[in-house]
């Protein structure tokens, strides 16, 4: 039977740029590791060998270190947006560009006092250490006409010690589970948020401020929710951020229940009030849900808080 071509795609993946911006002797840091991947006319090189309309993954991964001197790295979804123009405009043959880009964040070491033997904190303005809260992510794809932006975040890892309950749940016979009226709640957030924005310069969202804002609304959200399920938080995690953030019509989350046991310590005749945890590694539940501005259809793929 004869056979056709589907859906492809080609790329330059995880290109690590660290882009130093010296503002003076203040510097700062952009940490990035950049996937590109384009489609478009590429039959002929599936089919035949020609690479007549192919750009080589090279020049990709060159432009990405190019376009960090050219434009700077002002956000990752700026960087994004660039690049992904630059791969559809420049190159007849290819239709679309998806940018994945990770961010890496670093913060800047507090010194020892303008009076230390050593360089003082006055003067140092150089140093960094990594964050390791968690990992920045977001994806560009540009099509010639179409825009869609989704920026996120994996890796934040979150506990509330009380304010939550487990009870009220479906019993079978393979139940042992103990109803918990307070509980530890404990997950790794993994998160997506779209943008509305299209191609409008004016209307371009501030990024980083965006950023750290869908960050403050999703943490203060898990700190203030009295949780009866890990699902009424993460609906009260996305909902904040949307009605919060005009600029975010669709929110994906991906949260692992990171469960932590109360330690039975009656063997030695000691009582556990609600103090020592065992916190288990595997297996953990795994809740998953995708909250929606009225009126908005959905576009995060589901599978995409696991990239």
């Amino acid at each position: 039977m004869p056979t056709i071509l589907g859906q492809n795609q080609y790329g330059k993946a995880e290109n690590r740029v660290v882009k130093i911006t010296r503002d003076g002797d203040t510097h700062h840091i952009k940490d990035l590791n950049v996937s590109v991947a384009l489609s478009g006319d590429m039959d002929d090189v599936h089919y035949s060998g020609s690479n007549a309309n192919v750009l080589p993954t090279d020049t990709t991964k060159n432009t990405v270190y190019a376009f960090a001197k050219e434009y700077g790295i002002e956000s990752a979804e700026q960087f994004g947006i660039h690049l992904a123009r630059h791969f559809v405009t420049s190159q007849e043959p290819i239709h679309q560009a998806r940018i994945r880009i990770e961010e890496y964040a670093w913060e800047r070491i507090a010194t020892s006092d303008a009076n230390s033997k050593f360089i003082g904190a006055d003067e140092v303005k150089h140093s960094f250490v990594r964050k390791g809260q968690e990992t920045r992510v977001s994806e560009i794809t540009y099509d010639g006409e179409n825009w869609q932006v989704i920026s996120g975040l994996k890796d934040l890892v979150v506990m509330n010690s009380t304010n939550s309950e487990f009870w009220g749940y479906v019993k079978d016979k393979y139940t042992t589970l103990q109803e918990a009226y307070d509980r530890i709640l404990a997950t790794q957030v993994s998160g997506r948020w779209r943008f509305n924005w299209t191609d409008d310069e004016q209307r371009m969202p501030n990024w980083e401020k965006s950023y750290e804002q869908v960050r403050k609304h999703m943490l203060q959200a898990f700190a203030e929710t009295y949780s009866l399920s890990l699902q009424q938080t993460l609906y009260q995690m996305g909902s904040r951020i949307i009605n919060n953030r005009s600029e975010i019509d669709e929110v994906r989350f991906s949260l692992p229940n990171k469960h932590h046991f109360l330690v039975d310590l009656e063997p030695f005749g000691l009582k556990n009030d609600n103090e020592v945890y065992f916190a288990a590694d595997r297996p953990y539940g795994l809740i998953e849900a995708t909250i929606l501005r009225d009126g908005v259809e959905p576009q995060i793929p589901v599978d995409m808080t696991n990239l």
